[in-house]
């Protein structure tokens, strides 16, 4: 069967910067809405998705039995890696220039001489190479790899329609109130006519991190027009929630975390609960979920599976099923899997064939959603830049 050019195109675009990269410095997930979710107790093991590690260490907080954070592309593990040597090794305020603030004058030396060494090789080699570029730089760490270069590029799009003053007041406004008089003002300049054509580009979101399949899935919500989703997206997190606390769109507007608003592990007494020995619980492994999962020797309980399964569902259908088939083989009584899609209905999911004791299953009929909940937690995500979040208990008997 022949390939349309631009789906061919774009796959090897996304594939090409995605398996080359530190793609993500922060986690575009939010924890508070996934802990609500997931209710972590002592007994519980997780599994999820590396991405940039911050998520994996808010889960640690919780004490569960054992965090696996799984990821194909080791540079994600090498950034966690970093992490979870920092939090051992540094005082909070050292860790906090290094992870809060993105820079840190002599990072090359405080590496050699304190965190090298409690890296895997394969996180040794990586940042052997970009641990000086990517700290003390010309840029903050938050403004490097594929993430980065486009909050980086939004910032100088930014500065060259004078909006980073009115940007600062909306981030900083202490109430909603506030926020609803200043964001139609944004809105209106931000989202040009030039911004809104490069938002619906194929070869534009497959940089930033959303596959082909993800785009067909909100273009068909919204009249093929991604940048509609976009402009409502933000219409909710700066008109409806408040931003006093949404550390993830303070980090992509300036670069940096402040003390007051940042993820959970860059807060002071969190951090040394980490350190006296929650760290301890987050184990790294450079797999993908399915290998992963056939190699463990044991089982897990809650499944955090991020917006990965949007990707393999177009042209690595395969990974899916084996992915699925796996999680069920290693599955604790009562296990719970909570995922995100940039569609506002992942219908795909359901049709997934499950093959257990010789009888081919599917998959939506061993899944019993808590479709209310998650729809609940989904209005107060503050990320807000997914279609849909799902939370479902695997009937695994």
């Amino acid at each position: 069967m022949s390939c349309c050019p631009c789906k061919c195109l774009s796959t090897k675009l996304f594939n090409l910067v995605h398996m080359n990269n530190l793609v993500y410095n922060t986690c575009w997930e939010d924890p508070r809405i996934d802990k609500q979710a997931l209710r972590l107790g002592s007994d519980d093991d997780v599994l999820v998705i590396t991405s940039a590690g911050c998520n994996a260490l808010s889960y640690a907080l919780d004490a569960p039995r054992s965090v696996h954070a799984v990821d194909v592309n080791y540079r994600q593990n090498a950034l966690l890696e970093l992490k979870i040597a920092g939090i051992k090794e540094l005082d909070f305020e050292t860790f906090f220039q290094i992870f809060g603030k993105g820079r840190f004058k002599g990072i090359l030396e405080l590496y050699r001489g304190r965190l090298r060494d409690r890296l895997s090789p394969p996180a040794q080699k990586f940042w052997d190479r970009k641990i000086a570029s990517y700290f003390d730089g010309k840029y903050p760490f938050f403004f490097r790899g594929t993430s980065g270069f486009f909050a980086r590029r939004m910032n100088a799009y930014l500065d060259r329609r004078g909006l980073r003053g009115d940007i600062l007041r909306l981030i900083n406004a202490e109430s909603i109130d506030q926020q609803r008089q200043i964001w139609p003002g944004v809105k209106k300049r931000l989202f040009s006519p030039a911004v809104r054509f490069l938002i619906n580009r194929d070869a534009v979101l497959a940089l930033l991190g959303v596959p082909r399949v993800q785009r067909l899935q909100i273009e068909q919500t919204y009249g093929g027009r991604v940048s509609r989703f976009a402009e409502e997206a933000l219409d909710d997190v700066f008109g409806r929630l408040s931003v006093r606390d949404n550390y993830f769109w303070r980090l992509y507007a300036t670069g940096s975390y402040t003390k007051e608003c940042c993820p959970e592990y860059l807060e002071e007494n969190n951090f040394y609960a980490l350190k006296e020995g929650l760290v301890g619980k987050i184990h790294v492994h450079t797999d993908t979920v399915d290998r992963f999962l056939r190699r463990f020797d044991g089982t897990i309980s809650r499944f955090v599976l991020l917006d990965h399964m949007d990707w393999l569902s177009d042209r690595l259908y395969d990974t899916l099923v084996a992915e699925w088939n796996a999680i069920f083989a290693k599955a604790a009584p009562s296990a719970r899997a909570i995922w995100r899609s940039g569609g506002l209905a992942a219908d795909y999911v359901a049709s997934v064939p499950i093959t257990r004791g010789g009888k081919t299953e599917r998959l939506g009929d061993l899944l019993r959603f808590n479709r209310d909940r998650a729809a609940e937690l989904h209005k107060e995500d503050r990320v807000h830049t997914y279609g849909s979040f799902y939370i479902a208990d695997l009937l695994n008997g």
